[in-house]
Protein backbone atom coordinates (compact mmCIF):
# COMPACT_ATOMS: atom_id res chain seq x y z
CA UNK A 1 0.00 0.00 0.00
CA UNK A 2 1.05 3.18 -1.15
CA UNK A 3 0.55 6.26 1.30
CA UNK A 4 -0.28 9.49 -0.62
CA UNK A 5 2.55 12.35 -0.15
CA UNK A 6 0.60 14.77 -1.21
CA UNK A 7 -1.64 16.49 1.46
CA UNK A 8 -2.24 20.21 -0.39
CA UNK A 9 -2.46 21.67 -3.81
CA UNK A 10 -2.51 24.79 -4.79
CA UNK A 11 -4.40 25.85 -8.44
CA UNK A 12 -4.78 29.35 -9.75
CA UNK A 13 -7.85 29.69 -8.20
CA UNK A 14 -8.07 26.83 -5.94
CA UNK A 15 -6.56 25.53 -2.47
CA UNK A 16 -7.24 21.17 -2.66
CA UNK A 17 -6.36 20.06 0.76
CA UNK A 18 -7.14 17.04 2.88
CA UNK A 19 -10.48 17.69 5.19
CA UNK A 20 -9.49 18.64 8.81
CA UNK A 21 -12.76 18.31 11.39
CA UNK A 22 -12.57 21.87 11.26
CA UNK A 23 -14.02 21.92 7.96
CA UNK A 24 -17.12 20.52 9.03
CA UNK A 25 -19.37 23.35 9.40
CA UNK A 26 -18.31 24.65 5.87
CA UNK A 27 -18.97 20.89 4.74
CA UNK A 28 -22.24 21.29 5.70
CA UNK A 29 -23.13 24.42 4.23
CA UNK A 30 -22.01 23.31 0.98
CA UNK A 31 -24.10 20.48 0.88
CA UNK A 32 -27.29 21.89 2.10
CA UNK A 33 -27.35 24.57 -0.18
CA UNK A 34 -26.41 21.93 -3.33
CA UNK A 35 -29.08 19.23 -2.26
CA UNK A 36 -31.06 19.52 -5.84
CA UNK A 37 -28.21 19.48 -7.71
CA UNK A 38 -26.60 17.08 -6.08
CA UNK A 39 -29.04 14.25 -5.35
CA UNK A 40 -30.00 12.99 -9.15
CA UNK A 41 -26.29 11.92 -9.39
CA UNK A 42 -25.26 11.35 -5.92
CA UNK A 43 -26.51 8.64 -4.14
CA UNK A 44 -25.66 9.49 -0.33
CA UNK A 45 -26.95 13.00 -0.80
CA UNK A 46 -30.71 11.92 -0.30
CA UNK A 47 -29.29 11.08 3.20
CA UNK A 48 -28.42 14.86 3.66
CA UNK A 49 -28.62 17.06 5.41
CA UNK A 50 -27.12 15.78 8.36
CA UNK A 51 -26.27 17.16 11.96
CA UNK A 52 -22.73 19.79 12.48
CA UNK A 53 -21.52 16.63 14.51
CA UNK A 54 -22.27 13.77 11.96
CA UNK A 55 -19.86 15.96 9.41
CA UNK A 56 -17.55 16.15 12.23
CA UNK A 57 -17.67 12.36 12.42
CA UNK A 58 -17.35 11.86 8.98
CA UNK A 59 -14.28 14.28 8.37
CA UNK A 60 -12.40 12.66 11.10
CA UNK A 61 -12.88 9.19 9.15
CA UNK A 62 -12.00 11.32 5.95
CA UNK A 63 -8.85 12.33 7.71
CA UNK A 64 -7.73 8.59 9.23
CA UNK A 65 -8.22 7.39 6.03
CA UNK A 66 -6.27 9.66 4.77
CA UNK A 67 -3.49 9.05 6.46
CA UNK A 68 -3.65 5.17 6.80
CA UNK A 69 -3.05 5.48 3.10
CA UNK A 70 -6.91 3.92 3.11
CA UNK A 71 -8.71 6.49 0.66
CA UNK A 72 -7.64 9.91 0.20
CA UNK A 73 -10.73 12.58 0.57
CA UNK A 74 -9.86 16.23 -0.52
CA UNK A 75 -11.92 19.48 0.05
CA UNK A 76 -12.01 22.24 -2.43
CA UNK A 77 -11.08 25.80 -0.88
CA UNK A 78 -11.13 29.01 -2.16
CA UNK A 79 -7.79 30.49 -1.38
CA UNK A 80 -8.64 32.00 1.78
CA UNK A 81 -9.87 28.76 3.07
CA UNK A 82 -13.14 30.34 4.09
CA UNK A 83 -15.35 28.80 1.80
CA UNK A 84 -15.72 25.15 0.58
CA UNK A 85 -16.53 25.01 -3.22
CA UNK A 86 -16.51 21.67 -3.31
CA UNK A 87 -14.78 18.10 -2.46
CA UNK A 88 -12.67 15.49 -4.54
CA UNK A 89 -10.93 12.94 -4.35
CA UNK A 90 -7.98 10.17 -5.41
CA UNK A 91 -9.97 7.58 -4.61
CA UNK A 92 -8.56 3.94 -4.07
CA UNK A 93 -11.59 1.57 -5.41
CA UNK A 94 -9.70 -0.25 -8.39
CA UNK A 95 -6.67 -2.14 -8.56
CA UNK A 96 -2.95 -1.34 -7.56
CA UNK A 97 -1.82 1.73 -8.99
CA UNK A 98 -5.22 3.09 -10.09
CA UNK A 99 -7.46 5.25 -8.38
CA UNK A 100 -10.83 7.24 -9.44
CA UNK A 101 -11.15 10.51 -9.53
CA UNK A 102 -14.66 11.78 -7.87
CA UNK A 103 -16.05 15.37 -7.56
CA UNK A 104 -19.01 16.98 -7.09
CA UNK A 105 -19.00 21.44 -7.31
CA UNK A 106 -21.22 23.62 -4.81
CA UNK A 107 -24.18 24.68 -6.73
CA UNK A 108 -23.19 28.00 -5.81
CA UNK A 109 -20.02 28.00 -7.94
CA UNK A 110 -21.39 26.06 -10.91
CA UNK A 111 -20.38 27.05 -14.31
CA UNK A 112 -17.04 28.51 -13.35
CA UNK A 113 -14.49 25.57 -14.54
CA UNK A 114 -13.65 24.81 -10.83
CA UNK A 115 -14.46 21.03 -11.65
CA UNK A 116 -12.05 20.83 -14.58
CA UNK A 117 -9.58 22.71 -12.97
CA UNK A 118 -9.47 20.03 -10.23
CA UNK A 119 -9.26 16.99 -12.06
CA UNK A 120 -6.43 18.51 -14.33
CA UNK A 121 -4.54 19.36 -10.87
CA UNK A 122 -5.57 15.52 -9.23
CA UNK A 123 -4.50 13.91 -12.90
CA UNK A 124 -1.26 15.87 -12.34
CA UNK A 125 -0.72 14.68 -9.18
CA UNK A 126 -1.88 11.39 -9.33
CA UNK A 127 0.73 9.94 -12.67
CA UNK A 128 3.82 12.33 -11.72
CA UNK A 129 3.79 12.08 -7.73
CA UNK A 130 1.80 8.84 -6.91
CA UNK A 131 3.15 7.28 -10.00
CA UNK A 132 -0.19 6.04 -10.76
CA UNK A 133 -0.84 3.55 -13.72
CA UNK A 134 -4.14 4.76 -14.69
CA UNK A 135 -7.16 6.92 -13.56
CA UNK A 136 -10.82 6.58 -13.91
CA UNK A 137 -13.62 9.30 -14.01
CA UNK A 138 -17.17 8.11 -13.42
CA UNK A 139 -20.33 9.81 -14.03
CA UNK A 140 -23.73 9.07 -15.35
CA UNK A 141 -24.18 9.42 -19.11
CA UNK A 142 -27.13 12.28 -18.41
CA UNK A 143 -24.88 14.19 -16.41
CA UNK A 144 -23.42 16.39 -19.17
CA UNK A 145 -21.53 18.70 -16.93
CA UNK A 146 -19.57 16.13 -15.63
CA UNK A 147 -18.76 14.06 -18.50
CA UNK A 148 -17.46 17.08 -20.47
CA UNK A 149 -14.43 17.49 -18.21
CA UNK A 150 -12.87 14.12 -18.95
CA UNK A 151 -14.06 14.20 -22.61
CA UNK A 152 -12.10 17.70 -22.46
CA UNK A 153 -8.96 16.70 -20.76
CA UNK A 154 -8.43 13.43 -23.08
CA UNK A 155 -9.79 10.66 -21.00
CA UNK A 156 -11.06 7.77 -23.31
CA UNK A 157 -14.74 6.81 -22.35
CA UNK A 158 -14.29 2.75 -21.98
CA UNK A 159 -17.57 1.78 -21.26
CA UNK A 160 -20.85 2.27 -19.80
CA UNK A 161 -22.19 0.17 -16.76
CA UNK A 162 -25.33 -0.54 -15.71
CA UNK A 163 -25.99 -1.20 -12.42
CA UNK A 164 -29.95 -0.41 -11.41
CA UNK A 165 -29.49 -0.91 -7.74
CA UNK A 166 -26.48 1.00 -7.02
CA UNK A 167 -26.94 3.63 -10.08
CA UNK A 168 -29.93 3.82 -11.19
CA UNK A 169 -28.56 6.37 -14.08
CA UNK A 170 -25.32 3.97 -15.10
CA UNK A 171 -22.21 4.94 -14.96
CA UNK A 172 -19.63 6.18 -17.77
CA UNK A 173 -16.23 4.92 -17.17
CA UNK A 174 -13.68 7.36 -18.21
CA UNK A 175 -9.76 6.27 -17.94
CA UNK A 176 -6.39 7.89 -18.76
CA UNK A 177 -2.88 6.04 -18.71
CA UNK A 178 -0.01 7.35 -18.00
CA UNK A 179 1.26 7.23 -21.76
CA UNK A 180 -1.89 9.28 -22.62
CA UNK A 181 -1.41 11.54 -19.95
CA UNK A 182 2.26 12.70 -21.15
CA UNK A 183 0.60 13.62 -24.54
CA UNK A 184 -1.92 15.58 -22.90
CA UNK A 185 -2.28 19.16 -22.69
CA UNK A 186 -2.69 18.44 -18.37
CA UNK A 187 1.02 18.38 -18.05
CA UNK A 188 1.31 21.75 -18.33
CA UNK A 189 -0.74 23.00 -15.78
CA UNK A 190 0.89 24.98 -13.04
CA UNK A 191 0.63 23.23 -9.42
CA UNK A 192 2.27 24.13 -6.40
CA UNK A 193 2.34 20.33 -4.16
CA UNK A 194 2.52 20.13 -0.05
CA UNK A 195 3.03 17.04 1.87
CA UNK A 196 1.95 16.31 5.50
CA UNK A 197 4.10 19.22 7.42
CA UNK A 198 3.80 21.65 4.46
CA UNK A 199 6.76 21.50 2.84
CA UNK A 200 6.96 21.72 -1.10
CA UNK A 201 6.61 18.75 -3.58
CA UNK A 202 8.70 19.05 -6.78
CA UNK A 203 6.40 18.84 -9.55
Amino acid sequence: MNISRVYKIETERLLIRCYEPTDAALLLDAITISLDHLKPWMPWANKEPTSLDAKIDLLRKFRGQFDLGEDYTFGIFDKNETELIGSTGLHNRLGPAEREIGYWISAKHLNKGYAQEVVCALTKVGFEIEALARIEIHCAPQNIRSLNIPRKLGYSLEKTLSDPINSPVGSMVWRMNKAAYDRSTIKATPLNVFDIVGHQINI
